[in-house]
């Protein structure tokens, strides 16, 4: 199933091959807690940007590993590199139309412990 996907604006869209229903994770580290980031990991070839290259600001912290790209117009994170899968994307499911989507199984991930628990994740 192809989904479709965008920051606020539209500046940025994309999609995402994954089934209609989806495996995420909710994350508790610093950052997906202050954001409401809600991950679907996916292999980089499943992913398309359509638009919006030119209008990704990149931020990085820590380890500098996680690519961490939020739209210069409206703020919003809609995917990013992530550390626990440097080769694939995180997609951010808040970001995504929900009409192709049947149902989300939400796993909770203890991100502020996270070299304790990453193999939960991997």
């Amino acid at each position: 199933m192809i989904h479709k996907g965008s920051c606020h604006c539209g500046a940025i869209k994309f999609t995402v091959e994954a089934p209609a229903e989806i495996n995420v994770i909710r994350c508790n580290c610093s950052l997906c807690n202050m954001l409401g980031y809600i991950h679907l990991i996916v292999k980089k070839e499943y992913f398309s940007l359509l638009t919006g290259a030119d209008n990704l600001s990149l931020y990085t912290f820590n380890t500098h590993v996680a690519q961490h790209m939020f739209c210069k117009t409206c703020g919003v994170k809609p995917f990013y590199v992530p550390r626990s899968h440097p080769d694939g994307y995180s997609i951010n499911v808040n970001c995504l139309d929900h009409s192709t989507i049947k149902n989300i199984i939400v796993k909770d991930f203890d991100g502020q412990n996270w070299q304790d628990n990453i193999t939960d994740i991997t």
